[in-house]
């Protein structure tokens, strides 16, 4: 059953043409999503809910005008696009689109296994156990499931009409240790896009070990020494320096304002030959993969970076107009309440030739960043200061001690220039990426890689 009207989207959008829009597009979403927090090994909170809403986005050649509301009402919606189209004031261009040719773009439906609270409930409380038998040293474990399923539907003045069916599922944990004045902490947060299966398969034991592992080794380091020197960052979460420091760069949304210092460097090297860079929407199950975008083109796989060589940026139906860069199935948005803008999905430097062991062997004197955590960035310049939760001392080729208190601060456009390995093992981890259209589900990802120079801030 559609979520509205395709009579009363066809008035809709017929009414936007009729006042001289050059596209209109309409976006409908119905997301259910459910929320447990376990915490002091019990649930503290469990929150469920739907939203719905519609959001109408009329374009003037390079402006677009965008209002939403909850109301499928046939006035309300004709309210909303004669309000946006008369902030332009543009004459009737006489435009008429036929609805009988709307198109289906069909896509993959993912099924949902239906789990009551107390399976939930139970799995939770297996996986505090876990972690809290597994160390004396625990003094807290902090738990966060997160399941939604999102339905849009998608129409267009083209005659574009596309529906998708989105069911995300995420568990984010925290684990604390204490010993004497000594504190320290480990966290991770896999997710998927699929149902209760992703939980059935998660592995406790591995998850268990890793996470004790990090916060044990953590808190009984030495304060990392500070300067220039080669870093090594591991695979999976080590991935969020490519996504901030230089991912959004190439988004359409820094290019077309000439915010990003690589607007003009199309088909030139800006980054080492070792480096190959990927955004790919399609890749099966993971957190920020897609049928169809939220503008309703399907997604796909884009090389960004090609031996170090910029080949693609990542563009959306206005970053196109705007830039000439053309569509990568990108255009998302957090809900019904943003226009969609150009943005990742699973953005990843792609696997090299080196094992860990050879990429470490390399380095006489330098640091291992095992997990990266998070940090900031300031997109204009592509600066960025990140923390290093798990990291070890590199000497003679070999990996040390472990420190902690790790920064590595740079440059986007530097760090690519000086990544000369990379390495087989590449892994993808779950993140949510915050810009102009909101919080949306990406991933980064990476093989381990071997910086040559970079600033490492420490304590010592």
């Amino acid at each position: 059953m559609k979520l509205l009207s395709a009579e009363v989207v066809q008035d809709v959008i017929g009414c936007g043409l009729s006042m001289g829009a050059d596209f209109v597009d309409v976006f409908v979403e119905r997301t259910q999503s459910e929320n447990m927090v376990y915490r002091n090994s019990r649930v503290e909170d469990s929150q469920s809910g739907t939203i719905f809403g519609i959001g109408i986005r009329i374009v003037y050649g390079n402006q677009a005008l965008y209002g939403y509301t909850n109301s499928t009402e046939r006035e309300e919606l004709l309210r909303i696009t004669k309000l946006l189209a008369a902030r332009i004031g543009k004459s009737a261009s006489g435009k008429a689109v036929n609805f009988e040719s709307l198109k289906y773009s069909k896509i993959a439906t993912l099924l949902d296994k239906e789990i009551v609270a107390l399976d939930k409930i139970s799995k939770l409380k297996k996986i505090d156990e876990s972690l809290r038998s597994g160390d004396p040293k625990v003094s807290q474990v902090i738990l966060n499931f997160m399941k939604k399923k999102q339905l849009v539907e998608i129409y267009n003045s083209d005659g574009l009409f596309a529906t998708e069916e989105r069911p995300y599922i995420r568990l984010y944990q925290q684990v604390i240790l204490k010993d004497g004045s000594l504190q320290s902490e480990a966290s991770s947060g896999p997710g998927a896009i699929g149902g209760w299966e992703f939980m059935e398969n998660f592995n406790i034991e591995e998850s268990t070990e890793m996470l004790l592992k990090q916060a044990n080794t953590t808190l009984y380091a030495k304060a990392c020494p500070a300067g220039k020197m080669p870093v090594v960052i591991d695979n999976g979460f080590g991935g969020v320096i490519f996504h901030e420091a230089c991912g959004h760069l190439l988004e359409t949304t820094s290019v077309e304002k000439k915010a990003s210092v690589f607007w003009d460097k199309m088909g030139e090297q800006i980054a080492h030959g070792a480096l190959t860079a990927v955004d790919d929407g399609t890749i099966d199950g993971a957190w920020g993969s897609l049928s169809i975008d939220d503008e309703g083109m399907p997604t796909q796989k884009t090389t960004l970076i090609e031996n170090g060589v910029l080949k693609r940026f990542i563009s959306d139906r206005l970053g196109e107009q705007k830039t000439g860069h053309k569509r990568t199935g990108s255009g998302r948005r957090q809900s019904y309440k943003f226009a969609p803008a150009s943005r990742m999905r699973n953005t990843y430097i792609d696997k090299g030739p080196y094992s860990l062991e050879e990429i470490i062997s390399s380095v006489p004197d330098g640091i291992y960043a095992k997990k990266m955590g998070g940090g900031s960035v300031d997109p204009s310049t592509g600066q960025f200061n990140f923390a290093v939760q798990e990291a070890y001392l590199i000497k003679d080729g070999k990996i040390t001690t472990p420190v902690k208190g790790a920064t590595l601060i740079g440059k986007g456009a530097d760090i690519m220039t000086r990544i000369s390995m990379v390495g087989k093992d590449l892994k993808l981890m779950a993140g949510m990426c915050g810009s102009v259209s909101g919080s949306i589900p990406t991933t980064v990802g990476q093989p381990p890689i071997k910086v040559d120079e970079i600033l490492v801030g420490g304590e010592a």
